[in-house]
């Protein structure tokens, strides 16, 4: 595998999908095991849920310095180090025989997790060209989706009879992740740039840059956006709890019902993975007009809203051996997909609405690379970072006080149901807030992409970058080249 050949980068990429989806399967574990995990420690629920609240907010702070450094300074270093340190504290979860050492667990682990989405999707926006960026972006939007409900799937699965197994099993599989990632090819920065092709460019970000990135108006929009559209997924975690109340409410032992909540959470959400048709659909109007991302993600994440409502409330009859073994429970359950119609017609609901929120993620990764330079990209990631992270602790918190707010006019699980299709309405200023990126974007990616040919001007006529002596210049902008033939 020749170094830096299509081959060795190939690899690369995988392997960066691999790393992304693993932290969202760490993050994805505690939620089907709340009520588990509480029993052995002696807490109730809400503490467990609460471990889950601070670990997205530690993990979307730390992302800050963790992109700032890599964007700083060498990439690789920086996220062996984050992947160590999650891997640890999920290591030490599984350990944990007190809910303080649990929680510490949790903070540590999530504290290495704010390196692995910031750092890697810096780099990962390097190995791609900006022609097929809505696409493979769509497939690192694909991955954390899927590490989230492998995490759902692994916990309810192996978890229910020890909620210790999951935790420890991830952390192997961390582990073995971490050591592909050594051998994957060191990205240059700006390598897949248009602009930058036979230029050695190695711009780094200045403590300075932070009013030049705020001063791209769609990098407003792009951050804010999580706030609203985190709390409406923050709230879908809470999908295992819905559908586990609706199996013991028929009648299903506690035990069972963790297993059928967790099967048909995983099932519902596996809309997620159309992100690629999101991904495609941005790509080909992108080359039409700038606005096609954004107009993409902003058309899917509104059309989803009343799909959603009506997926909460659509009856579904459940048909599973009580007390069965987790296999003969799946296998019951996939048989109820084709001879229950209640439960086939709620997974088509929930497969439609997850296809166009998926919208978002691929569209939304491919923007952000589209207008910043490759030095400002993890940067501006981790700021929407926060946001997300903020947005998601703030929906998990909200939805958590709106069940129990609505159990009093609201038996379980219809609470549940009630309180999940309120969440969704916070879709709608999502698809506002990508409507008005819509409006700039186009302004900001000329202006990046001037600055980005003017910068390859200067390093041409100087040695390695070192423009006569000039201070680091502040690239404001990033060319998105939509032409099919443009790019490598």
């Amino acid at each position: 595998m020749r170094r830096g050949g299509s081959a060795h980068r190939a690899y690369s990429v995988v392997v960066f999908v691999v790393l992304a989806s693993l932290d969202n399967v760490a993050i994805g574990l505690v939620p089907p095991l709340y009520s588990s995990i509480g029993d052995s420690l002696g807490v109730g629920s809400g503490h467990i849920a609460l471990s889950t609240t601070i670990m997205f907010l530690i993990s979307a702070v730390a992302a800050i310095g963790f992109a700032y450094a890599g964007d700083r300074t060498d990439r690789k270093p920086v996220l062996i180090a984050g992947t160590l340190i999650w891997i640890a504290g999920t290591a030490w979860s599984g350990f944990s025989g007190s809910y303080p050492s649990f929680l510490i667990s949790q903070i540590v682990a999530a504290f290495g997790l704010g390196a692995v989405a910031s750092v890697s999707f810096a780099v990962v926006s390097d190995l791609i060209s900006p022609r097929r960026r809505g696409l493979v972006m769509s497939f690192w939007g694909l991955s954390q989706g899927v590490g989230t409900l492998a995490g759902t799937l692994v916990g309810g699965l192996l978890g229910h009879a020890d909620w210790r197994r999951p935790f420890l099993i991830t952390a192997v599989i961390g582990a073995v992740a971490t050591v592909a990632y050594l051998f994957t090819y060191n990205v240059p920065r700006g390598d897949s740039q248009p602009e930058l092709a036979g230029v050695e460019y190695d711009e780094r970000i200045h403590h300075d840059h932070l009013p030049l990135i705020l001063r791209r108006r769609t990098n407003i929009w792009l951050i804010l956006q999580g706030s609203t559209a985190q709390i409406a997924l923050g709230s879908l975690v809470w999908l295992p709890v819905l559908f586990q109340a609706r199996a013991e409410d028929q009648g299903y032992s506690a035990g069972t019902a963790i297993v059928i909540g967790s099967v048909f959470a995983t099932l519902f959400q596996a809309g997620g993975a159309l992100s690629i048709l999101g991904g495609l659909v941005g790509d080909r109007l992108q080359r039409r007009t700038p606005r096609g991302r954004s107009l993409v993600a902003a058309v899917g994440v509104l059309a989803a809203v009343p799909f959603y409502v009506v997926l909460f409330f659509v009856p579904m009859r459940i048909d599973v051996p009580d007390g069965a073994s987790t296999g003969g429970i799946i296998q019951a359950v996939l048989a109820d997909v084709f001879t229950e119609p209640t439960v086939g017609l709620c997974l088509a609901v929930a497969v439609f609405a997850l296809m166009l929120t998926s919208a978002n993620s691929p569209n939304w990764f491919a923007l952000i690379a589209d207008v910043n330079p490759p030095e400002h990209r993890g940067t501006v990631y981790s700021l929407g970072n926060l946001v997300n992270g903020f947005g998601r602790a703030g929906g998990n918190i909200m939805v958590a006080a709106a069940f129990r707010g609505l159990a009093g006019a609201f038996p379980p699980p219809l609470n549940y149901a009630v309180g999940l299709a309120a969440f969704q309405l916070f879709w709608v200023p999502t698809g506002v807030m990508f409507w008005l990126a819509s409006k700039t974007v186009a302004r900001d990616m000329e202006d990046t992409h001037a600055a980005l040919l003017a910068r390859a001007a200067r390093l041409e006529g100087g040695p390695h970058g070192d423009v006569g002596g000039d201070p680091p210049v502040a690239v404001e902008g990033l060319a998105a080249q939509q032409d099919p033939g443009a790019g490598r």
